[in-house]
């Protein structure tokens, strides 16, 4: 007699895409955005689309300014309460990277119910739950469809000073630029899908995908940070090319002082790598100079889309090592100089 297989399905095999790396391409994205009206009637939207930049601003008064993201996306490991976790962060991110306080979030969530058992699904928004306390915030409440993929993310709202908004159009000529986290999530989870993946590679993933980025708060109070967002799905170069553009300027950047995560560029060696990191290439490529002498795996790892990625921040030469301090007393020991903010048009050299 046969028996029925009431194993749960693998989360990350419901989904066609994991992560950050579902997101639409820059290419696509400003294809879509191009010809809808800009905000700019608004006097007291302080931060729209047009730089894309990582949350909205909107003045309340002269003392307080409300920060809105919403990030949500399909699952990049299997364990439910990871996702959970990993989704949260992600979205928090965005307010930290304005330099706001979090205040509270909505859930979103789009489920298969009649795929996924209760109990799997109960753990994922037990996670985002998790992490939302751990920011010191309620989730106070949310939507929920039935869906053919699984998806979750949050709606997130916090507070900053009007005047001490962090945002990525500020950079000036001169700057450093800092990274706070390594790269090679979507890397590793290319490779944990694939199942080669080991044990302690996959516990560093799951450590920088569910660290708070906090140190956006304070680092948006000192007076030498001009410009800060988070890497997430379109790369490293992609964001680079972000702060490029709304600031006019174009960056330097040493490859060999990216931070990695320990198998990142074993793994792209192999040719383990997400098909979003071509996607950011064809889109943004033409904008970016590389150096003859770098490495085939450079630009898989540079273009890899990261899921709740680290802070990019430029600041002023004597402020960063104000910023290299904040990030390690919170325990970004990864964080490094990577580059520079030079005169010139929006382009990105990597050397």
């Amino acid at each position: 007699m046969s028996t029925i297989d009431t194993t749960p399905p693998r989360l990350t095999s419901l989904s066609h895409g994991g992560g950050c790396g579902c997101k639409i391409s820059p290419g696509v994205l400003a294809e879509l955005l191009h010809d809808l009206p800009a905000a700019a009637a608004f006097a007291d939207l302080l931060v729209g689309r047009e730089t894309s930049d990582d949350a909205a601003v909107y003045r309340l008064n002269d003392e307080q300014a409300v920060v809105a993201t919403t990030d949500f996306f399909m699952p990049i490991v299997d364990d439910p309460f990871d996702f959970g976790r990993i989704a949260a962060t992600n979205a928090l991110s965005d307010l930290y990277a304005m330099g706001a306080r979090p205040l509270f979030a909505l859930a979103i969530v789009g489920m298969p119910v009649n795929v996924l058992p209760r109990a799997t699904i109960r753990e994922i928004l037990r996670g985002g739950e998790a992490t939302c306390a751990q920011a010191g915030i309620p989730i106070a409440g949310g939507h929920s469809i039935d869906s053919v993929e699984p998806i979750y993310g949050l709606a997130a709202i916090g507070l900053a000073h009007p005047q001490r908004i962090a945002r990525n159009a500020a950079a000036a000529d001169g700057d450093v630029l800092v990274l706070g986290k390594p790269l090679g999530v979507g890397i590793h989870s290319a490779a944990f899908k694939k199942g080669v993946l080991d044990d302690a590679a996959y516990r560093r993933l799951i450590e920088t995908t569910t660290r708070l980025n906090t140190p956006g708060i304070a680092l948006a109070q000192l007076d030498g940070v001009h410009a800060m967002t988070d890497v997430t799905g379109f790369g490293l170069l992609g964001h680079l090319l972000e702060i490029c553009r709304g600031s006019g300027l174009g960056v330097r950047i040493e490859a060999a002082r990216v931070p990695l995560m320990p198998q990142a560029r074993a793994l792209a060696g192999t040719g383990t790598v997400t098909g979003a990191s071509a996607r950011n290439w064809q889109a943004y490529g033409r904008q970016v100079d590389l150096a003859s002498t770098l490495s085939p795996e450079d630009p898989a790892l540079l273009t890899d889309p990261q899921t709740s990625g680290g802070l990019l921040v430029a600041c002023a030469p004597g402020a960063a090592a104000s910023v290299l301090a904040l990030f390690d007393q919170a325990g970004f020991g990864d964080a490094a100089i990577i580059g520079r903010m030079i005169a010139g048009p929006p382009r990105v050299s990597v050397v």
